[in-house]
């Protein structure tokens, strides 16, 4: 008699049917010879000693024979442990404990410790959207995991705790209840606090630069002195972001989920992704990658929200290399010789670095140490290209004794917020009949129909063009934070003064065509 039953394995960030197969044939030793196949790694393999515990423990027994235990398909490398308990299931079948109907139409999902408890176990909501996907109607999962489950409608999720509990429940013995969720209740209590623009004196030009790359969604660069406050204000930016919507959430938690890094018993992650990865990561651990089956990076996990960067040049220059692609494409491709990986990285660029190696260049004419050739050598750590496709980079520079010792004024945090929400509903609905979700995704066909300009907005970016010499991505971008100048003036037209504007948050390139006219 073959047993078997539905259980899902995680590929990339997406989840895929994994059939289990149990099949017991006789043995010449008389004894019991456990089998796994079907490209198990080192989890699985070891997964014959867990179930094998917990099943005794439940007072059942493995037959005599030989075990085999397919996990179909068998050209799909597996990880992990979340086979255990459709494992001991099927083996529980074959001692008729439970009537192997019971199994059908159910995906099993959960980690079996030695005494039969079920432990939680990564990438639950990715393998609830698969079950609804292909028409599973219930899904037995962890209970530390159900609320994860239970977001996804339709699908009835059941929190187990016990094989024991299973095998009851399987054999309608013991009532579970369904698992709900409420999901506005998720909403409010993920609602987390962040710190306040208003604890920032001054930088008021900084302020304005971050509300239109958070309105647009641009990537920024932030130039300035030790001590002038780069960090402070990028670690305030999730506090003036929009809400992620239902959809959006699914898909941050998906990957949260995936890497691990959604809290036990965890349900929805509404509010926007703040990654800030340290400057010695890695190549895999920026753009993710694994030893034999991929995770997601870091920009991975910053999908929907926020990438900072903090020392911008001291990170490696292949790993700033890398971001290029992501970057403009929105995803990361990864090859393997287990296949291709594709990773969503539709993220928000923020960097920051110091304008020189002791940091002081240009603010205190007498205090910096460091030679041009020293400055040049430093701020060359960060490509042209990388430069290019920064949207905005803007130089803070320090505070005055008045600002220093003064009281703290400006906007809070929530006032900065309901404008980033009035121009997002102004992008939401221009682009409501495309795939286009902010100004800074709109691609270079429809700048001509979202962002075009008079002859006078002509006539004043022809001019900037020649004479900062810019690349043609640079005129893009420049158009695209345009685009979001005018939606926070709320004019429906782009006009000359909010090009001036967008081409005044670019002093590197101001710079750097300074530079290369006093080479010439």
């Amino acid at each position: 008699m073959i047993v078997q039953t539905l259980s899902a394995a995680i590929s990339g960030v997406e989840a895929c049917s994994v059939n289990i197969e149990v099949n017991v044939t006789p043995c010449e030793q008389q004894k019991t010879i456990v089998n796994i196949i079907g490209l198990p790694d080192a989890a699985i393999r070891e997964s014959r000693d867990r179930v094998w515990s917990a099943v005794l423990f439940c007072k059942c027994y493995i037959p005599r024979g030989r075990v085999t235990i397919n996990l179909a398909p068998a050209d799909l490398r597996k990880s992990g442990a979340a086979f255990d308990l459709a494992i001991a299931l099927c083996i529980i079948c074959m001692d008729r404990k439970l009537p192997p109907e019971s199994l059908k139409n159910t995906m099993i999902v959960g980690e079996l410790g030695l005494n039969g408890e079920i432990r939680p176990v990564r990438g639950i909501l990715p393998m609830a959207v698969h079950a609804k996907r292909i028409g599973i109607k219930r899904m037995l999962v962890p209970l530390a995991n159900t609320e994860e489950a239970a977001v996804i409608e339709g699908l009835e999720v059941y929190g187990m705790t016990h094989l024991i509990q299973v095998i009851q429940f399987l054999n309608k013995q013991l009532e579970v209840p369904r698992a709900v969720v409420d999901i506005q209740a998720l909403y409010q209590r993920g609602q987390g606090t962040c710190p306040d623009f208003l604890d920032v004196k001054g930088q008021e030009s900084a302020k304005r630069a971050l509300l239109i790359a958070v309105s647009g969604n641009h990537n920024i660069l932030m130039i300035g002195q030790p001590g002038v406050g780069k960090s402070l204000i990028a670690n305030r930016i999730p506090g003036i972001m929009p809400t992620l919507n239902l959809n959006e959430a699914i898909e941050v938690t998906k990957i949260h989920s995936i890497a691990g890094e959604l809290p036990v018993g965890g349900g929805l992650i509404v509010t926007r992704p703040f990654r800030s990865p340290h400057h010695t990561v890695s190549g895999a651990g920026l753009l993710g990658g694994g030893k034999n089956i991929p995770h997601p990076g870091e920009i991975s996990l910053a999908h929907r929200g926020v990438l900072f960067l903090d020392e911008l040049p001291e990170f490696k220059r292949d790993v700033l290399e890398a971001l290029r692609q992501p970057m403009e494409n929105g995803v990361v491709n990864i090859a393997r010789a287990s296949g291709n990986y594709t990773f969503p990285a539709d993220f928000m660029l923020v960097a920051a670095m110091n304008p020189c190696p002791c940091g002081y260049y240009g603010s205190h004419p007498n205090r910096c140490s460091c030679s041009w050739q020293a400055v040049k050598m430093y701020r060359s750590r960060i490509s042209g290209p990388l430069l290019d496709r920064m949207d905005l980079h803007i130089e803070l520079q320090p505070l005055s004794r008045e600002q220093l010792t003064g009281k703290r004024a400006g906007e809070t945090s929530a006032s900065i917020r309901q404008k980033v929400m009035a121009c997002r509903k102004i992008q939401d609905q221009r682009f409501e009949h495309t795939n286009i979700r902010s100004n800074a995704a709109i691609s270079g066909k429809d700048l001509d129909q979202f962002c075009a300009l008079d002859q006078e907005g002509k006539d004043f970016i022809n001019k900037a063009m020649n004479s900062l010499r810019l690349s043609a991505r640079s005129y893009d971008r420049i158009l695209r934070v345009s685009r979001t100048i005018a939606d926070l003036e709320g004019d429906a037209n782009i006009n000359a003064a909010h090009l001036s504007e967008a081409m005044n948050y670019r002093c590197m390139d101001q710079e750097n065509t300074n530079r290369n006219r006093e080479r010439w």
